[in-house]
């Protein structure tokens, strides 16, 4: 009972935090979108996290890590990658701007049909894959490690989810629908101390039962390697060639991650919080990779059929009531921080990107206030429908790890994406027929390779897919110049600067020290 307490008073802490800063009658685009431009480093750093962990991470991750060790940590270090260049290149010229939209920027550099291009893909992507993907994952998951506590909801495990998903997706719909940017980035620092407490206590009490952290070099010394070998099935260590420019796409040409930063109070602001996010993307790796690569050492490598039961094992089995409360809350956190940015990033595309842009050109204020907010409402259904979607072919099919596939359609828009951004970013004058012909390119360039190489890692060909569709791109081009580094690299002060050679090299000693 104190667990379910636990939970409801979650639910009516983030609503009444959600609604009291909303604006009554009219606002205007910049205060509903970007909260008028008026976000401090702490909300940048802890808001950004929130958005980009989900419910994934905590069952796939971490079962994943169960797996294949410590090299399951690659994927969220080298986020650090991403993060310092939108640190100190992308971020500087979306400031330097004033754009709301990340379209605005590729629409100055590359004219109006790439921009479309661009924010279409983007809002058929979240709208469908990202959305419905977060609401799957994060029901899917309260349900695997709390379905005792759910029974209420309804008996049947399918009916459940499908339930759940759907009233966390209305939830989240909701106070996102009232409040704007400054709802989301409120419950989304409040959603970020839940996961951490969560992580916390997932971690120590696997630590706990393993013996101590030098036990994760007696007892799984094979699993504390950051690199596998280059014909590893799923991480080989060439699979950091993709990651690197995925990285690109993720912390650098994504609307729902670049939003808190559009909306800094300042440039410095909006360095600091990234980079202050990075740090804190580390204590994130451990938090979620480390308790799997434990439970190989409690259990044995032949303990779980299902590697995915990894987290619900550990909290079924080891956590007290009251802290189980504080994991479910956790969940539906990892969940909601998704979604609400998500819906709020949609908002701002469409109703700036396409209403303004193209439906009325002379909307007024209120009016593109109006458009997002029914957009909200919209991609709630679409989100809902393609969750349900994802709960279907799991149920059919339990067995199927179909992340994986998630994944690899994701690819098929984001390697394009990269391409865009990197010639919008680092060439003088790239062509615009061009651009969209490398765009375009991508998707028969995947198709081509996965025909040829059928067995060849995903992260690694989406690589190749970039750097060749960028060559194209640069082939096509009248003015073949490329930017100097020194008008590439921005940094606030010198203090910040330091700040980010100190997160690379930190990086760098990562890589080294755990290889």
């Amino acid at each position: 009972m104190i667990d379910l307490l636990i939970v409801l008073a979650y639910f009516t802490i983030i609503f009444l935090v959600a609604i009291s800063g909303r604006t009554r009658g009219k606002t205007t685009p910049e205060a509903y979108f970007l909260s008028n431009r008026n976000l401090r480093w702490p909300s940048i750093a802890l808001s950004t996290i929130a958005t980009n962990i989900n419910g994934y991470q905590f069952l796939g991750m971490m079962g994943s890590a169960y797996l294949y060790g410590l090299a399951q940590a690659s994927l969220e270090i080298n986020a650090v990658q991403g993060i310092l260049i939108a640190t100190f290149i992308f971020v500087p010229l979306y400031l330097k701007d004033k754009i709301m939209t990340i379209t605005q920027f590729i629409e100055k550099r590359l004219g109006k049909k790439v921009a479309l291009a661009y924010s279409l893909a983007n809002i058929a992507l979240f709208a469908t894959v990202t959305l419905g993907a977060a609401l799957f994952w994060g029901a899917y998951a309260a349900n695997k490690v709390f379905d005792e506590y759910l029974l209420f909801i309804h008996q049947d495990e399918v009916k459940r989810v499908a339930i759940l998903l759907i009233g966390l997706g209305i939830f989240s719909a909701t106070y996102t629908y009232l409040g704007g940017l400054a709802a989301v980035v409120k419950t989304d620092v409040i959603q970020f101390v839940i996961l951490f407490m969560g992580g916390i206590a997932v971690l120590g009490i696997s630590i706990y039962h393993l013996g101590g952290w030098n036990q994760l070099y007696i007892k799984t010394p094979e699993l504390m390697h950051l690199h596998l070998p280059a014909d590893h099935e799923k991480l080989p260590w060439t699979h950091l060639f993709g990651l690197f420019f995925l990285n690109i796409n993720y912390w650098c040409a994504n609307q729902t991650v670049m939003q808190r930063s559009l909306a800094a109070k300042s440039l410095k602001q909006a360095q600091i919080g990234l980079m202050v996010g990075g740090v804190t993307k580390y204590f994130m790796a451990v938090l979620i990779v480390i308790p799997g690569i434990a439970l190989v050492g409690i259990l044995g490598t032949n303990g779980l059929e299902d590697p995915d039961l990894a987290f619900p094992y550990l909290v079924k089995t080891y956590l007290p009531e009251g802290i189980k409360g504080v994991i479910l809350c956790a969940l539906f956190a990892s969940l909601m921080s998704t979604v609400d940015s998500t819906f709020n990033s949609l908002a701002t595309l469409f109703s700036v990107d396409i209403y303004k842009g193209y439906i009325k050109k002379d909307a007024t204020d209120e009016e593109i206030v109006t458009a997002g907010r029914r957009t909200i409402l919209v991609t709630l259904v679409t989100g809902i429908l393609m969750g349900l979607v994802l709960l279907f072919v799991k149920y059919q099919d339990a067995g199927q790890a179909f992340t994986h596939t998630l994944n690899e359609l994701r690819y098929y828009i984001n390697c394009g994406i990269v391409v865009l951004i990197c010639a919008a970013g680092f060439l003088w004058a790239p062509g615009h027929r061009g651009a969209l012909a490398a765009f375009i390119s991508t998707l028969p360039l995947h198709i081509m390779f996965q025909g040829i190489y059928p067995d060849m890692n995903y992260f690694v060909r989406a690589g190749f897919v970039i750097v060749i569709a960028f060559g194209l791109l640069y082939m096509l081009s009248e003015d073949k110049r490329w930017k100097k580094w020194r008008d590439i690299i921005v940094a606030d002060s010198a203090s910040v600067k330091q700040f980010g050679i100190g997160l690379t090299m930190s990086l760098v000693l990562l890589h080294i020290i755990f290889h």
